[in-house]
């Protein structure tokens, strides 16, 4: 079994796709199809089913595709351990991150990354915070930027609180509240809501203080992004939560500051094990020592 079989492997998996995983992987079809065909022979077992419209994993495609993808993640990690041996930083950084990041100015600080280690490969996925713990447990993202409640902490991780604040409402322009200076949770209790989806930790924030709070609120509208939460506000269609550090940069929306505001932590977590060379190096760069890791 070789390592390029594997890669061709998760090519297809990834892109449901013989022809554009022979792309990705800068191989013809014909190739790339052998090769696959080759280690199904090896293995017993067909690996894909394939039809004229689509391309989808067998049972036992899903249960070689974690295994293919750790000793591709290993292969990467030894080669990338042997170049830090001598001086050179190479390999792959995975970093994830909450949309709403404001404790480290990430693009800046993923620039000058990029300027000091140019043999990286820089991958950055946005999503929830529950789901890039997750990731990051797995192995599959080697650090990640989250929001939490003030009492939650990361299991099954390593990482440091970066900062806290609080949270702001924001309200469409013109909007009564804000012209007010002493608003409470309870003065919000009549108004629609733009908020993160049900469970999330972006939401968990705001529902744990109204609830602490007696006030029952109606969310009418969940997003993903801040970005979809800010244009549905802009409409009047309802009132959001973010934090006060986040919301300039929505300049054209009025910030509602709150007597009892829910509050927030962002995190920043890695996983149990050594770091790679190249999360190594990102850590030292924003100022989390060697030593801490």
């Amino acid at each position: 079994m070789e390592l390029q079989q594997m890669r061709y492997v998760v090519a297809v998996a990834e892109t449901r796709n013989f022809t554009r995983a022979a792309e990705q992987c800068l191989v013809v079809q014909s190739a790339l199809s052998h090769q696959i065909a080759r280690l199904e022979r090896e293995l017993g077992a067909r690996l894909f089913d394939r039809t004229s419209r689509r391309v989808r994993l067998t049972p036992a495609g899903e249960a070689f595709l974690p295994a293919a993808r750790q000793a591709l993640d290993a292969a990467e990690r030894a080669r990338a351990e042997v170049a830090a041996a001598a001086g050179e930083i190479r390999g792959r950084l995975a970093i994830g991150a909450i949309p709403t990041v404001t404790a480290v100015d990430l693009p800046v600080a993923l620039r000058r990354f990029h300027l000091r280690h140019r043999a990286v490969r820089i991958t950055l996925r946005s999503g929830a915070s529950e789901e890039m713990i997750e990731r990051v447990r797995q192995g599959t993202m080697d650090l990640a930027f989250l929001g939490l409640p003030l009492d939650a902490r990361p299991k099954g991780v390593r990482g440091r609180e970066l900062a806290r604040g609080a949270l702001v409402a924001v309200v469409p322009p013109g909007h009564p509240l804000a012209d007010e200076d002493d608003v409470g949770l309870g003065d919000l209790a009549d108004e629609p809501f733009v908020d993160f989806p049900a469970g999330s930790a972006g939401r968990v924030q705001s529902d744990e203080a109204f609830a602490a709070a007696g006030v029952r609120r109606e969310v009418a509208f969940e997003v993903s992004t801040p970005d979809f939460m800010a244009r549905l506000i802009r409409q009047g269609l309802g009132i959001g939560m973010l934090p006060a550090a986040f919301v300039p940069a929505f300049p054209d929306l009025p910030v509602v500051r709150l007597s009892d505001a829910p509050a927030r932590a962002e995190h920043l977590i890695w996983s149990r094990l050594r770091p790679s060379p190249a999360a190594a190096a990102f850590l030292t760069m924003i100022g989390i020592p060697a030593e801490g890791l």
